[in-house]
């Protein structure tokens, strides 16, 4: 927690808006989609869902392959505080939504599925959109799966596996994706390796997503080596997430920018 405070007090100090902001592409995005106060017809479908499982008090036993929980002392764990403390949170959710909205995507990939909150915010950012999630624990995946059936997002397919087998076994040449939202195993060694494997999926307007950069040094050390990676152009830092561009037509910049 201490050293959360001190990266988002650093954060606060080095953030700007879209004022500081001369990146056309940038500046675009941040006014059209991450400051759109507008409300969408979807949000209430977003809120029903979060409803769902706030209002479910059931238990299941979790499966953790990440770098573990640091509010759940136990692997049996209630639906409803899951929904809670460990899922995104409806701001996130609804920017999530508008990112998705924004950029089009034709193939989404998320890494880390839990309950399904930021799923729904992707399906429903673009229904014609193809989203594979990857959940490691079954029970969770279940969970998932039945309030997806239950909310009609017939456009995801929910895959159970441990996350580095199924990105080594990706068959990349078929398949782009156009926007990864990274929401797993919080530690560098992962985030990185994950990186590497899906460097060959990007095309030029690939949107990578990384969730929880600041979580702790290690998180934050593996967001410096991604930023300087030859093939990253652009890249955007909400304090809560990385956002990565590939878009060689750019220089190289970085950007922290309060949303």
């Amino acid at each position: 927690m201490q050293h959360q405070i001190k990266s988002y007090l650093k954060f606060l100090w080095n953030s700007k808006n879209e004022h500081g902001v001369h990146s056309p592409f940038v500046f675009s995005l941040l006014t059209k989609c991450f400051y759109d106060k507008k409300s969408k017809p979807e949000y209430s479908t977003l809120n029903n869902y979060r409803k769902s499982f706030l209002e479910n008090k059931n238990f299941i036993n979790v499966t953790d392959f990440g770098a573990g929980s640091k509010v759940f002392k136990s692997n049996k764990r209630q639906i409803s505080k899951i929904a809670k403390t460990a899922g995104i949170s409806k701001k996130r959710a609804e920017l999530l939504f508008r990112v998705t909205n924004y950029f089009e995507p034709k193939n989404i990939l998320e890494i880390g599925t839990s309950l399904g909150l930021a799923t729904s915010a992707l399906a429903l950012g673009n229904p014609k959109a193809k989203v594979i999630t990857l959940e490691g624990c079954p029970q969770t995946a279940n969970q998932c799966q039945l309030q997806l059936q239950r909310f009609n997002f017939n456009n995801v397919e929910n895959v159970i596996s441990e996350f580095e087998l199924y990105l080594n076994n990706l068959k990349s040449e078929t398949l782009n994706f156009e926007l990864i939202y990274f929401d797993g195993n919080h530690s560098e060694k992962a985030t990185l390796a994950y990186f590497e494997l899906l460097l060959p999926t990007i095309d030029n307007d690939s949107v990578w997503i990384f969730d929880d950069i600041h979580w702790s040094s290690e998180m934050e050390e593996a967001w410096e080596i991604i930023k300087k990676h030859p093939k990253v152009k652009v890249t955007i830092d909400t304090f809560q997430w990385g956002f990565v561009f590939f878009r060689r037509e750019q220089e190289k910049e970085h950007f922290i920018i309060r949303a």
